[in-house]
């Protein structure tokens, strides 16, 4: 049963993946605390890790398969991307050493914060516009931090990202595709560091549930390069309205997970 769950739950990563940006760490950590519930308090440290295995993986397949004229509005972003990755680092180390309680719980809150955001903030839900300005949405500035909390939490950094890029204008069409190569810039150094973590159980190495991975894995990827090759047609307001909507999905399945 346990098995079937998590291939599901690898074939919603892959759709995720592509209609959001999420590259599956999103969906990741509530599952992974549910399936490692045994580790106790260490489950959140393993939750986290083991979305980043999904992300790194997800992410580049998407990324891949992403057309070259969306990619090309990734220009002018080279140095967010450094300071991305630097934060993905931080925020990895930092996962490392935090109380389990705080991860699991910070990606809670975070959750709730952004689904406050989203619907409180004017822009996320405007008819897109295409931007008048050169430079990209997201300013450097905000690299570091977004880069870590993302690490930090397993939420990838499509959570932040995505409403960034819509208050910049972009639709959800394009919007999405572009979370995909940040949150690999972001999760590609975190993975690197849970690698280095020790062992929890048998089948974790580092922080990572390997068995666990390989089958969200093995269930999404040919979901991302059947929906990249045609890609569903989504109407750019109910596109945001399910974005939404998938936040409190996750928020709550989160929140159950600890009980």
């Amino acid at each position: 049963m346990e098995l079937l769950f998590l291939v599901v739950v690898g074939v919603l990563t892959g759709v995720t993946t592509v209609l959001f940006g999420f590259g599956g760490g999103f969906v990741t950590v509530p599952v992974i605390l549910w399936v490692d519930a045994s580790l106790g308090a260490q489950a959140a440290v393993v939750a986290v890790a083991t979305s980043s295995v999904v992300m790194v993986v997800n992410a580049a397949v998407a990324t891949l398969a992403t057309s070259r004229d969306v990619l090309r509005r990734l220009r002018g972003s080279a140095r967010l991307c450094v300071l991305l990755a630097a934060g993905g680092v931080a925020g990895a180390l930092l996962a490392r050493v935090a109380p389990p309680a705080l991860i699991h719980w910070g990606f809670v809150a975070y959750l709730c914060v952004t689904i406050a955001d989203v619907l409180l903030r004017p822009g996320f839900f405007r008819t897109a516009a295409e931007p008048t300005r050169r430079e990209f949405p997201i300013s450097s500035a905000l690299g570091v931090p977004i880069g870590a909390t993302a690490s930090f939490l397993g939420v990838g950094g499509s959570v932040m990202t995505v409403p960034l890029l819509r208050r910049g204008g972009l639709a959800m069409s394009v919007a999405a595709p572009l979370a995909n190569p940040l949150t690999l810039v972001i999760s590609a150094p975190a993975l690197v560091v849970f690698l280095l973590g020790t062992p929890e159980a048998t089948g974790v190495v580092g922080a990572i549930d390997l068995r666990s991975a390989a089958v969200l894995l093995v269930s999404a990827i040919p979901v991302i390069v059947l929906l990249r090759r045609r890609p569903p047609r989504v109407r750019d307001d109910v596109h945001a309205w399910t974005y939404l909507g998938l936040l409190v999905v996750v928020t709550l399945a989160a929140v159950g997970a600890a009980w």
